[in-house]
């Protein structure tokens, strides 16, 4: 029993981590109908910032989480402006295009400048707790309830603020959102730097526990594609469903199955319940 609760523990850490990643995608997807694909990398950058952040100029971790948070919402906006604004009314197509340009462009960008080696953030809450007979370290209780106080600030942030009520009527109606003087410029700029100071912290607070390296954007953003598709393409609901879903299978799918199959449980999961409801669990909606 305290292995099944001890896995449980484990999948809520790894959910946790992809539910604070889909919710960006899933923010940028419900404004601009986008597939950032580069959005896996800029929770590698926000990594790389909060590890040079402690270990170069000796910030506090909270500190140097934050500072990376901002810094990646800057380049979120910049990667919108140049990337994505000027593509807004062109085919699908180039925006695909545009979006793995992006992402190749991030990844050999880290590569040059810091190299293909792994790395690891300095632990700072490594302390073991016991509880019914289950071992969990500080870091990880911290993932989960970061995780659970952000969720729940977006979603304020979303139903009870004039700018959240903006990013809802946009990711409704673009076009008739415009018309009522909502600047869907403005809102596509805010939602990016959301999406990717989420992406930030999310980097951050995995950072202790998992290895930093160039190429650690490439499957969290599977993982997040796979989440968005499982819980409704543009649903945030559906990104936290999702999120846990596929955190608390794999791990006890590689628990109770076998480790060297984790990444494929995914895609299974994602087969299954489209096969169930092609549409995903939830209906679109910011």
């Amino acid at each position: 029993m305290s292995l099944f609760i001890q896995q449980i523990v484990n999948g809520l850490t790894l959910g946790s981590i992809y539910c604070l990643v889909a919710l960006g995608l899933t923010l940028i997807y419900g404004i601009m109908e986008v597939p950032n694909f580069a959005h896996g990398h800029l929770y590698m950058v926000g990594a790389y910032v909060t590890f040079f952040g402690m270990t170069l100029y000796g910030l506090n971790y909270w500190v140097s989480a934050l500072v990376a948070g901002i810094i990646i919402a800057i380049l979120g906006v910049i990667t919108e402006r140049v990337v994505f604004n000027p593509l807004r009314h062109a085919p699908s197509s180039n925006r695909f295009i545009a979006a793995l340009g992006a992402m190749m462009f991030l990844e050999a960008a880290a590569r040059l400048l810091w190299g293909a080696d792994f790395r690891s953030i300095p632990p700072v809450y490594d302390k073991v707790l016991s509880f019914a007979g289950v071992r969990v370290t500080e870091q990880r209780v911290i993932v989960i309830v970061a995780a659970i106080l952000l969720i729940i600030a977006l979603n304020l942030f979303l139903k009870r603020t004039i700018i959240g009520s903006s990013i809802e009527a946009v990711a409704q109606n673009p076009d008739g959102s415009s018309l009522v003087g909502i600047n869907v410029n403005v809102v596509g700029m805010l939602t990016f730097a959301i999406a990717s100071f989420l992406a930030a912290v999310a980097a951050a607070l995995a950072g202790p526990i998992f290895l930093v390296f160039p190429t650690m954007g490439e499957l969290i953003i599977m993982k997040a594609f796979v989440i968005i598709v499982i819980g409704g393409m543009g649903s945030i609901p559906g990104a936290i469903v999702g999120g846990y879903i596929l955190g608390l299978t794999e791990s006890l799918g590689a628990t109770y199955i076998s480790m060297d199959y984790k990444d494929v449980i995914a895609f299974l999961v994602l087969v299954i319940i489209l096969t169930i409801k092609p549409t995903g669990l939830f209906a679109k909606g910011v």
